[in-house]
């Protein structure tokens, strides 16, 4: 008994492989879409590239990181020797002077790390670099997909490992941004456009780092009963609150964390005057 979906004798069978096998709808198109589905994959591309070239410059530059009492989140905190020595500021030459390199290649791993496994970066990336699928109801062209099963892309899982990291980062930089509250004589009960900047930026820090799924996880999971975990139930509702929200804040945070880098870059090098409010 014919279903209506089985394409006619002399038609072609769509093309095999990935989605595209027999048992998919007898539908010649690629997909049936009319709308401009792939200004989202285009933007987010392009978006998370600028990124990744001006974050790969800052972390290579080595220079323009400090300027008291701001210090790039970019390179904090410092662990090499090669430092530049900042008064209270976050020095821990944990590495000693064998460390060649930038500083900003070893603290930069584990941010990067918690953004690049977390569940929205996931698909964002994925869509935009990999069009694995690029928008919805639009066919992926790979012909295999194994999802997140095998390497690389298991170690995906790390990502809850990566929360605990990215909560000390955001605890670090906090300290920096109490440490902005100084001027660039190191006296306290001042504040500069510079201070504006960093608390804009860890608060966005925080809001996206606890709006991640594993801290929502951490949080109320495996409760069986919340009547019986009023805390904890009070804790994963504002958390889910914010997670509702994860996407536009990875990218609010993901702006400001680079801006608060150019900030610090702008003032280090001479290029501008940090202005101060009092």
């Amino acid at each position: 008994m014919a279903t209506g979906t089985e394409p006619p004798a002399t038609e072609p069978h769509p093309q095999r492989g990935g989605v595209r096998t027999r048992t998919r709808a007898a539908i010649s198109a690629p997909h049936l879409r009319t709308d401009r589905w792939w200004l989202a994959p285009a933007a987010t591309a392009a978006g998370l590239f600028a990124f990744i070239v001006y974050s790969t410059w800052r972390a290579f530059a080595d220079e323009h990181y400090y300027a008291a009492p701001y210090v790039s989140p970019f390179y904090s905190p410092c662990l090499a020797e090669r430092c530049e020595p900042m008064h209270g500021g976050p020095n821990w030459e944990i590495l000693g002077g064998w460390w060649g390199l930038s500083p900003a290649i070893i603290i930069l791993i584990f941010p990067l790390g918690f953004r690049l496994t977390c569940y929205y970066y996931r698909k964002a990336y994925y869509r935009g670099f990999w069009a694995s699928p690029p928008a919805c109801a639009v066919a992926e062209p790979h012909k295999k997909y194994s999802g997140e099963t095998r390497f690389p892309l298991i170690l995906q899982n790390l990502h809850r490992y990566f929360f605990y990291a990215a909560l000390l980062v955001a605890g670090i930089l906090t300290y920096d941004t109490v440490l902005a509250f100084r001027d660039e004589h190191y006296e306290w009960g001042h504040m500069g456009l510079g201070t504006l900047v960093f608390l804009v930026n860890i608060v966005l820090i925080w809001a996206y780092t606890l709006s991640c799924h594993s801290c929502r996880h951490i949080v109320g999971g495996k409760l069986k009963h919340f009547s019986k975990h009023p805390v904890r139930y009070r804790m994963w509702q504002w958390v889910g609150k914010l997670n509702a929200r994860h996407m536009q804040l990875a990218w609010a945070s993901l702006v400001s964390v680079g801006l608060a880098d150019f900030y610090v870059y702008l003032v280090a090098s001479g290029a501008f005057d940090d202005p101060r409010l009092f």
